[in-house]
C-alpha cells in the first residue's frame, strides 16, 4: 500500500482513529532533505503494510496541522500510536534508524 495523503480534512480519521500505529511524514515540495527521504518513506509503506500506516502531510498546504504539532523544521516524522504522538524524528534519518523506531511501537 502506498502512503496516504493526509490533510486537515482526513487527519482525524486516518491518524487519530487508526487501529494501527501511523508514521506521518511532514514535508514540503521545496525541501531537499524531504526529497531524499521520499523513497525511504515509500519503501517503509510497503515493508510495514498492514502493521503501520504511512501518511504524508504537505506542510505548505496544511499549516494548521503543522502548527498543531509544532513542526518548525522538515522533514519531520511523527509516529502516532492510539491516536497520540509517541515519537518525533526531525531531519533526515537513515532507513535503519526509522525502522528501529517503528519496531519500538509494534
Amino acid at each position: 500500500m502506498a502512503e496516504i495523503i493526509i490533510t486537515e480534512t482526513n487527519f482525524e480519521q486516518e491518524v487519530i482513529k487508526s487501529d494501527i500505529p501511523v508514521l506521518v511524514d511532514f514535508w514540503a515540495t521545496w525541501c531537499g532533505p524531504c526529497k531524499m527521504l521520499l523513497p525511504i518513506v515509500e519503501e517503509l509503506a510497503q515493508e510495514f503494510e498492514g502493521r503501520i500506516k504511512v501518511g504524508k502531510v504537505n506542510t505548505d498546504e496544511n499549516m494548521s496541522l503543522s502548527s498543531k504539532f509544532q513542526i518548525t523544521s522538515i522533514p519531520c516524522l511523527i509516529i502516532f500510536k492510539n491516536g497520540k504522538p509517541v515519537n518525533k524524528l526531525v531531519g533526515f534519518r537513515p532507513k535503519t534508524a526509522i525502522i528501529q523506531e517503528l519496531n519500538n511501537v509494534l
